[in-house]
Formats: C-alpha cells, structure tokens, sequence
C-alpha cells in the first residue's frame, strides 16, 4: 500500500458443508488464516459442518474464503454459505 493507505477491515462467518469434521481441516484453515494475517477461528458444529469466523484486511478475508471453496482444503467441502459479519 501506498502512502501510509490503511487496508479495509473486513470479517466473516463462514459455514463449510462436506467432510470437514475429523480430517484437520480446522487446523489447516486457522493455519491458513494465520499466514494471511487473519484472525480466525474454526469450531465443529453438531450437525457436521465447521464454522469459520476471520476478521482482517478485506483482501485476505476473501483469500481465505476463496481457498476454502478451492478444493485444496483437507476432507471434502460441498458448499461454503458466507456472511459478512
């Protein structure tokens, strides 16, 4: 960024659906977040689905919500319903 420019804030709530629970998707994803500067957090939900919350710059917030819809993400994730938060 240019001049001193501050990055717009940005945070999600993203709910993955598929395989995720019990294949270290939850650790992977914080993990990813973290090298994006992200603050993250991932929890099992009862009915199989992983929450993911993330808050940083807007940029990276959608590069984490892009990996998660990329197929390159432990288990298997059919569908990702984001919010903004």
């Amino acid at each position: 960024m240019a001049g001193g420019e501050v990055p717009s804030v940005s945070a999600a709530r993203a709910v993955v659906h598929g395989h995720v629970q019990g294949v270290g998707f939850r650790y992977a994803t914080t993990r990813r977040a973290a090298e994006l500067g992200l603050v993250c957090e991932a929890r099992n939900l009862p009915d199989g689905t992983v929450l993911v919350t993330a808050r940083g710059a807007a940029a990276d917030v959608e590069v984490l919500v892009d990996w998660l819809r990329s197929g390159r993400t432990p288990g298997r994730v059919t569908g990702v319903d984001v919010q903004p938060m």
